[in-house]
């Protein structure tokens, strides 16, 4: 396959500031795929279209050594990729041509800009669907032409905005192993935006966990997820996770706990054993989750926050935990997990 003419790559560095939303520094080696995660609203797309000059900021953006803000580029100058949530392909052009339109914005012949269009849409498995238009095209297939189009001039940034979402669990696998098999031999700089834990754990060697527009924690996808520091996390991994001294914010030193569902003892009376943690609430919903039932309970004391429990089937059915029923959840110190937040690096 014919590709553009490649160039060293040494990273992304990046000091983002866009008032009333974002305020986030990240830096990240070359040939890295950092997974952003965070809750809706956290600021996680504005990051991307920061980066992708977008939005208005503040602040600078620096890939490969060069400077993509001082003086500011526009989008069409900074050699990047973007995968949007509605793939935002152009509805008038076939498959091959929104895979070309990329490298022929940037000066390249239009039968070598082809050429290299058509290597990209055999990649994923859609070459033969090369001259459909959007339209006519499943919403995998969709999600191919982006993916493909973003790849194709071979971009010092890849910006992926929930590439996997609206799938069907099937296609997105298969698109995720296609994806990962890129990455691999990618040189440049990912950024992957998800809701996913597994993207996280399996695309990614990096996790940048951002809530109300401030970077909360980063680590390798093993820290993160054994050390959670926001609850949204926890929930991505399956894990409760509490901080002590509720309403202090996030910060080094600040001593968190976290434990597994199937850890917490659930009972409609006040336990009188020996576990040490201890909470007590309604029920908010109850759902299958494998061979188990999942509770979700917003507690109201000693803390008023929302923890998962697992129990059998038989023992829902025998305590009749339904939603709005009052519950007592406890756990025993031999089951938490203790640790101190680490500064965000």
């Amino acid at each position: 396959m014919t590709r553009p003419v490649t160039r060293p790559v040494t990273g992304l560095e990046a000091q983002i500031h866009v008032p009333d939303r974002l305020d986030a520094t990240i830096t990240a080696p070359p040939g890295s795929v950092v997974a952003v995660i965070g809750p809706n609203g956290a600021g996680k797309t504005t990051l991307l279209r920061a980066l992708a000059g977008l939005v208005e900021m503040t602040g600078h953006v620096t890939v490969d050594t060069e400077s993509w803000t001082d003086p500011p580029r526009l989008v069409r100058e900074r050699h990047l990729g973007f995968v949007f949530q509605d793939r935002s392909l152009f509805p008038h052009l076939t498959a091959l041509a929104n895979v070309a339109f990329g490298l022929q914005s940037r000066r390249t012949p239009r039968r070598a800009a082809e050429q290299v269009a058509q290597g990209w849409l055999d990649r994923f498995a859609i070459g033969h669907l090369a001259k459909r238009l959007p339209g006519e095209l499943s919403g995998g297939q969709a999600q191919r032409v982006a993916i493909a189009r973003a790849l194709a001039s071979d971009p010092q940034l890849l910006l992926l905005d929930e590439p996997f979402a609206g799938l069907d669990v099937g296609v997105a696998t298969g698109l995720r192993i296609e994806l990962a098999r890129h990455l691999a031999d990618y040189r440049g700089v990912t950024l992957l935006v998800t809701h996913d834990a597994i993207d996280a754990l399996t695309l990614a060697d990096r996790v940048l966990v951002v809530d109300e527009g401030r970077v909360a924690q980063s680590g390798s996808p093993q820290e993160v997820a054994a050390r959670p520091l926001t609850e949204h996390v926890a929930r991505l991994v399956g894990l409760n996770v509490i901080r002590d001294g509720e309403g202090e914010g996030e910060g080094e030193g600040q001593t968190y706990r976290s434990f597994t569902p199937s850890s917490v003892t659930v009972s409609v009376h006040r336990p009188e054993g020996s576990a040490r943690h201890q909470w007590h609430g309604p029920i908010a919903s109850v759902a299958p989750h494998g061979d188990a039932v999942r509770l979700l309970v917003a507690t109201q004391e000693p803390t008023r926050q929302e923890l998962l429990a697992d129990v059998t089937p038989g023992a829902a059915t025998e305590l009749g935990l339904t939603p709005g029923r009052e519950v007592w959840l406890s756990v025993k110190e031999t089951a938490v997990q203790t640790y101190a937040a680490d500064r965000p690096r």
